[in-house]
């Protein structure tokens, strides 16, 4: 696997020059010396950016699950490939090797064949952060069936919509989870949305609370009753290089969800080598990615990017608070983890306890922090790196996709040197460009537009499932002949990326373009506030006016909000310039966000501009409850 490794910064820059002068060649490269192909490929790329078709490795032959797990056991069957860390500390974690995982997902395979399902067949899995849900997802790959991981925690109807999206025939699920100090059930929360699926044949119910599981005769089964009986071995099935490999629904800006479909070899090589370089990743090294895999991230760097280097890798299926707000450092420590990977929303909200929590525990292991989700604001980068790198860990402020399948600009550790805020610069083989409203490019440094990306990478999706022309219409036709991200960008004196925010989140104010992302980091930088939203709402003179909606910090609580409003402004005045000063400010208990910890803006946007009719479906919110509480508090005036 020694050919991945970029070693420093002119490294990086001649193998980005290689890899722009000619991809076929560079990820050719890649691909031969790092994998194990059934048949090697006749062509390294295909594509048609205006149609939105795009095909890399054509004709390969592979099986991801063999290249995770399989080709390692005779070098790492003894090596620790995951460790499972329960909600309970005083519950015992779980130490699986190679080895054993290797058994486990034959068994899983033999059973899911037991169930029904083969090669091009599509699984929901809707289970917690437990072992099985990383056994069935590799089991599913193994065979060559399509899995689509759901979060434990949405809603009947949001389970319902996408199963029925997929068409999916099985359904796996646990009778509950544990949640902090919660315990869960999920079985009733699939059985509500199984009586809107026609698809569903099976459902299979892993035991994980000991709560008690209502059956339905001829549909619902036991995994106890199937898995020891299950034999060990399986013979893995040959999948095509562009054979469907999962679907991972995204929100869409409409609220329909959007199935992104990602196929095996592109997906496989783009990973393992984004893994590897991004977190520094060493033989023996401890790999922790908080993300549940019910998300992007937990696909990718949770699961298959670790696995595909051979590397030691964290579930956790509890809360960042629970018992103590110092259960992630714990685990740090008690695991020794050399690699950590959370999300800005995490740091922050650990960022407002007591620092004697992150003081007292060892976390001198660590040697690469990164965050994931969001743009990290400059307060949220500084603690994270004083107070848990301890200034000696390089953060990986990655920014990417559901789409993107991997992450596409990030510092690499130790090679880039790392500014606040900045996404810094592009992974080899991506080649972003910012573009005006008028769809030219912007050349040069110190420029300020919309990111696309000009050349098709191996792990792009491929498809929005059962929709290809939403899938063209959302990504290839705002920019023609170039993958539109969605987002905004500005690239400094150096070349470097920083993520604005969706451009959609940015609001023409008296004819001044105001991306939301700049001016909420402004606010962030105030003692008092520990969080911020900014959207726009109609404005009679204006057109559009800011309204902020603003999260105190607990020991600015009993200040006086007039004169908070004043200094917010101030601050904002001084940072950004007075055109981008709130017209509104609403201090909020809370802000209505998503599982992945990503604000519902959609949701603000309309609070704020008075239109109350119609939110959409909350029930895929951390907190839906909030809507109506930021909602009967909105400022009238």
């Amino acid at each position: 696997m020694g050919s991945y490794s970029i070693s420093s910064l002119p490294d990086y820059f001649k193998q980005y020059r290689k890899s722009i002068k000619n991809p076929k060649k560079f990820w050719n490269r890649i691909a031969t010396e790092n994998f194990e192909w059934y048949q090697h490929w006749n062509k390294v790329v295909e594509f048609d950016m205006e149609e939105a078709k795009i095909t890399w490795f054509k004709n390969a032959k592979l099986n991801i699950t063999k290249n995770c797990i399989d080709r390692h056991l005779a070098t790492r069957g003894n090596k620790t490939a995951i460790i499972w860390e329960p909600n309970d500390p005083k519950e015992k974690s779980q130490h699986i090797t190679y080895n054993e995982l290797h058994g486990r997902v034959c068994k899983m395979a033999n059973v899911l064949t037991d169930l029904g399902i083969q090669k091009g067949d599509r699984v929901c899995i809707y289970l917690p952060m437990i072992p099985e849900l990383a056994i069935t997802m590799l089991a599913c790959a193994k065979m060559g069936a399509v899995h689509s991981v759901i979060f434990a925690g949405f809603s009947a109807s949001a389970v319902a919509s996408r199963v029925n999206d997929c068409g999916a025939k099985l359904i796996i699920t646990s009778d509950g989870s544990y949640r902090g100090n919660k315990v869960l059930e999920l079985k009733p929360i699939v059985d509500e949305a199984v009586e809107k699926c026609s698809s569903v044949e099976k459902v299979l119910v892993v035991k994980r609370t000991g709560g008690k599981i209502t059956l339905k005769k001829n549909r619902d089964v036991i995994l106890d009753d199937y898995y020891p009986k299950a034999s060990k071995d399986f013979v893995t099935k040959i999948m095509d290089a562009e054979d469907p490999f999962f679907i991972l629904y995204t929100s869409g800006s409409t609220g329909r969800p959007k199935g992104m479909l990602h196929t095996c070899a592109g997906y496989m090589v783009y990973v393992a080598y984004t893994f590897k370089n991004i977190f520094n990743y060493e033989e023996n090294d401890i790999f922790w990615c908080s993300a549940d895999i019910g998300w992007i991230t937990g696909h990718s760097y949770t699961l298959y990017g670790p696995l595909l280097n051979g590397a030691t890798t964290v579930m956790y299926e509890g809360t960042p608070t629970h018992p103590a707000p110092d259960r992630f450092w714990k685990i740090i420590e008690k695991h020794k983890i050399n690699q950590f990977y959370t999300a800005p929303t995490a740091i922050r909200a650990l960022a407002k306890e007591n620092y004697e929590w992150v003081k007292k525990r060892n976390l001198s292991s660590l040697k690469v922090i990164g965050s994931v989700g969001e743009p990290i604001n400059d307060e949220a980068w500084h603690w994270y790196n004083d107070h848990v790198g301890k200034r000696k860990c390089p953060i990986v402020d990655t920014w990417w996709q559901t789409e993107t399948g991997g992450i596409l600009i990030s510092p690499i550790p130790f090679v880039t040197p790392t500014k606040p805020t900045y996404a810094t610069l592009p992974l080899p083989g991506i080649q972003p460009v910012l573009m005006d409203e008028k769809r030219n490019e912007i050349m040069g440094n110190q420029a300020e537009g919309n990111l696309c990306i000009r050349f098709p990478w191996p792990s792009i999706a491929r498809t929005i499932w059962g929709d290809h022309q939403r899938y063209k219409e959302t990504y290839f036709t705002a920019f023609p002949g170039k993958y539109f991200t969605g987002d905004g960008a500005l690239r400094d004196e150096v070349g470097y990326y920083r993520i604005t925010g969706r451009v959609d989140d940015v609001v023409i104010v008296s004819g001044h373009n105001l991306g939301t992302a700049p001016i909420e980091d402004s606010i962030n930088l105030h003692p008092a506030i520990a969080e911020s939203a900014v959207v726009g709402y109609p404005h009679d003179v204006k057109g559009n006016a800011l309204y902020g909606f603003v999260i105190l910090k607990e020991m600015g609580e009993s200040r006086d909000k007039k004169n908070l409003e004043k200094e917010i402004n101030q601050v904002i005045a001084e940072t950004i310039g007075p055109i981008a000063k709130l017209d509104k400010i609403q201090f909020v208990p809370g802000l209505p966000k998503t599982r992945s910890g990503k604000i519902m803006r959609r949701i603000l946007r309309k609070i704020a501009s008075g239109d109350f009719d119609n939110f959409g479906d909350t029930s895929t919110l951390l907190n839906p409850e909030i809507v109506e509480e930021i909602k009967n508090a909105r400022i009238e005036n």
